[in-house]
């Protein structure tokens, strides 16, 4: 929903019914992620994606249906099925949508839903999309680390799926999970789907150098939060980073401090050393490499790369810490311009997340996507 949530929040607060789509469970290739959504409006609108374009035209007809009869439903869609390539899903997988009908009263929470999405506190909207009573399916259940809004049905539920959804929640993860009628974890009867919003990910960026505007901008189109960070002013203006949110003057090793202190640093950051200087990346990487971050990556020669390993060996670093360092950074695509090399240091972020392998997937047999 977080693809979609300026339209629907604005159109919800007009008053409108919408029908929304959303991709609660994978399997295989699909091709959009769980948590992945679709708008249909009442004037015939669509706005977004569930698949990538396979079964848009499905899920749009069904949309309708909903909005007419306010009914919601729980669709499969899949290489398994007679009509799948009638429908479009053409590109291999199986994908389970839930399409719902929003508006004010089915859903009064999403103003405030919103609100904490924008001020970057992290929320949870819990949506029962099967049960084996039907009068049960669609309620909902909002979710914030010291609050919850709503009920499932009973108290042992709901006691059971906030437990759950805070611990999805913590880490950033969306998912169905299953239950028993009343909640028993290991029943069945009860499907629940967590949609977790939390703040983006953070990268880092340090160095104010060229390629440290490409990192910036490649930063951004995937979602991160992008702090540009070099203790240069003359080189680290926000004039120079217009993709960067923000841009700060201060040796990098003293700014990671503060921001690890101040717990402004997760698992999902990435940090991306530009510099190759060793004045400022051995004291930086000395902080890093003690840090519980996603991606550090340090950009160099070999020449400089072994350097900097005997400098940070020098002072104090064990070979385990220097084990999660990429250097050089990036995968092996031939890269040369500032541009191509963000490409590739965003490639190995990327590879390093999904666990990938960073081959071409012509070479390689099985699934695509993770």
């Amino acid at each position: 929903m977080h693809d979609v949530m300026d339209e629907l929040s604005k159109r919800w607060a007009e008053g409108e019914v919408i029908g929304l789509a959303t991709v609660v469970s994978t399997f295989s290739s699909a091709p959009r992620s769980p948590g992945a959504s679709m708008l249909v409006t009442q004037g015939g609108e669509a706005i977004g994606s569930v698949s990538g374009g396979c079964v848009e035209g499905a899920v749009y007809e069904l949309a309708q249906e909903v909005i007419a009869d306010g009914k919601p439903v729980l669709q499969r869609y899949g290489v398994s099925d007679d009509d799948a390539f009638a429908v479009g899903l053409t590109c291999g997988g199986i994908i389970d949508i839930y399409v719902e009908r929003v508006d004010k009263e089915s859903l009064p929470e999403l103003g405030e839903v919103v609100e904490s999405v924008h001020r970057g506190e992290p929320v949870a909207v819990v949506t029962v999309i099967e049960h084996a009573d039907p009068d049960r399916a669609g309620r909902h259940m909002i979710i914030w680390s010291d609050r919850v809004r709503g009920s499932l049905g009973s108290e042992r539920i709901d006691d059971a799926v906030v437990d759950d959804a805070r611990g999805l929640l913590a880490t950033g993860r969306t998912a169905t999970l299953h239950y028993g009628l009343e909640g028993e974890r290991r029943g069945e009867g009860m499907s629940v789907f967590v949609n977790s919003f939390e703040p983006p990910p953070r990268m880092l960026v340090f160095g104010a150098i060229d390629f440290a505007a490409a990192m910036a901008r490649m930063g951004s189109f995937l979602g991160f939060q992008v702090t540009v960070c070099d203790a240069r002013p003359v080189f680290a203006t926000a004039s120079r980073f217009p993709f960067a949110d923000e841009v700060v003057v201060d040796w990098p090793h003293r700014y990671l401090k503060a921001e690890a202190e101040a717990g402004r640093i997760d698992r999902r950051t990435a940090i991306a050393v530009l510099t190759h200087d060793p004045k400022f990346d051995v004291p930086l990487l000395e902080v890093a490499l003690r840090l519980d971050v996603g991606y550090i990556g340090a950009m160099g020669s070999r020449r400089t790369h072994e350097d900097r390993l005997a400098r940070l060996r020098e002072a104090g670093m064990t070979e385990e810490e220097l084990a999660r360092l990429s250097s050089p950074i990036g995968l092996d695509l031939g890269a040369r311009t500032p541009e191509e090399t963000a490409v590739s240091i965003a490639a190995e972020i990327i590879a390093l997340r999904w666990g990938g392998g960073g081959r071409r997937l012509a070479e390689l047999s099985g699934r695509i996507h993770g």
